[in-house]
């Protein structure tokens, strides 16, 4: 059974970073697109962040600021946010995908809030 759990979310202040951690189970890790996702309330769910063996790809509204990193010995994604703005608040969900076989696993979501 595959599990995605993500965690590190909270409340900071504008200016401040946060680290995000997505733990991954029961899949071939390494073979997987890992992203980012985040929701804020009333909005569509956008990609924030993309790791793949060929590198990363970021939202415009976050380049410079987001770094994604994976560790594929210990089946692990990060998203390190720095420089955090108000409008980063929302949901953020960790998300694996294989295409090749049709996989697309979500993780619950971790609440990020960001105060002015």
């Amino acid at each position: 059974q595959v599990h995605l759990v993500e965690s590190g979310g909270g409340l900071v202040q504008a200016g401040g970073s946060l680290r995000l951690s997505c733990a991954a189970s029961g899949i071939i890790f390494s073979s997987y697109t890992m992203n980012w996702y985040r929701q804020a309330p009333g909005k569509q769910r956008d990609l924030v962040a993309t790791i793949t063996i060929g590198g990363t790809n970021y939202a415009d509204s976050v380049k410079g600021r987001f770094t994604i990193s994976r560790d594929n010995a210990k089946n692990m994604v990060y998203l390190q946010m720095n420089s955090l703005r108000p409008e980063d608040t929302a949901v953020y969900y960790c998300n694996a995908n294989r295409r090749a076989i049709r996989a697309d696993y979500w993780g619950p979501g971790t609440q990020v809030t960001v105060s002015s």
